[in-house]
């Protein structure tokens, strides 16, 4: 089994200051052996705001895997988000806008879905889809758990109307299914999901749709600052859900999904409301 800490949405630049330690305490206490980042680690895409979000990424203990979101896209400069618009979250954070992780029991691999053009709706391009695929068919083994990371939603409720669906994302998860994907980390929507794709519009129940809150970041939408943890492996994955508790000043476990996998695809398993005990998972 594997412990993977899903973080999504840190926005340096719109951070409350008081969450930076809990967070850090927290993602320790989780003991992860390897911690994702879903994007938008900055606010406006400044040089100091990169700075600082690299600072914090630095003390977390544990590899970590990043893919940017569209607010790593300089925004208000038009020329430098026309032809350069990566030039600062390549300085700060990372050469490689799409990474890729493995050891011996999982395969996690990024996706940019930013279309820095069109700033807000996010993209899945073909070639990327095959990228994956291709990373997970030379990876086809039964006791790894692969893992794409991506921004912007791969499905979203019909009654999200905040944001654009992701032009792609159906096409994408129903071949990244075909090709081997267990789970899809997202974010960008500041809430929290977890569940198998039949279930979230797209009848693709072979793919786990986790989608993270904003972990520092003051623009909440209607929820608390949390993270996901997740624990994994090839037919059963936990994903607690870690809340900011204001009175108390720490990030603890407040919800949990359990989700086990048969013949068709993922099936919620065990939901516990409220409970810090995590299941063996075997």
């Amino acid at each position: 089994m594997r412990t993977i800490v899903h973080l999504s949405d840190l926005h340096f630049g719109r951070t409350e200051a008081s969450l930076h330690e809990p967070l850090l305490a927290a993602v320790r206490a989780a003991s992860p052996d390897l911690v994702v980042v879903s994007g938008d680690l900055t606010q406006r895409a400044r040089v100091w705001q990169f700075q600082q979000a690299r600072l914090f990424l630095d003390r977390l203990a544990a590899p970590v895997l990043v893919v940017p979101g569209n607010h790593d896209v300089p925004l208000d400069n038009p020329l430098l988000r026309a032809f350069a618009p990566w030039t600062r979250y390549r300085s700060c954070i990372s050469e490689d806008l799409e990474p890729f992780y493995e050891d011996d029991e999982l395969v996690v691999a990024g996706v940019n879905t930013v279309t820095p053009r069109a700033w807000q709706r996010g993209r899945i391009k073909e070639g990327q889809v095959a990228r994956l695929c291709a990373a997970f068919e030379q990876s086809k083994d039964a006791d790894r758990t692969r893992v794409v990371v991506g921004h912007h939603p791969f499905a979203q409720a019909p009654d999200e109307l905040r944001k654009a669906p992701t032009r792609g994302a159906r096409c994408a998860l129903a071949r990244l299914a075909a090709c081997g994907a267990d789970v899809v980390l997202t974010g960008h929507l500041h809430t929290w999901q977890a569940a198998p794709s039949d279930q979230a519009v797209v009848a693709v129940p072979e793919v786990l749709l986790v989608q993270a809150g904003t972990g520092l970041s003051n623009r909440l939408r209607d929820e608390v600052n949390s993270f996901n943890v997740l624990r994994v492996s090839p037919r059963a994955i936990a994903v607690e859900r870690i809340e900011h508790v204001a009175s108390e000043e720490v990030f603890r476990a407040a919800q949990r999904e359990m989700f086990s996998r048969g013949a068709n695809g993922w099936s919620r398993y065990r939901p516990v409301a409220n409970s810090s005990v995590v299941p063996v998972l075997r």
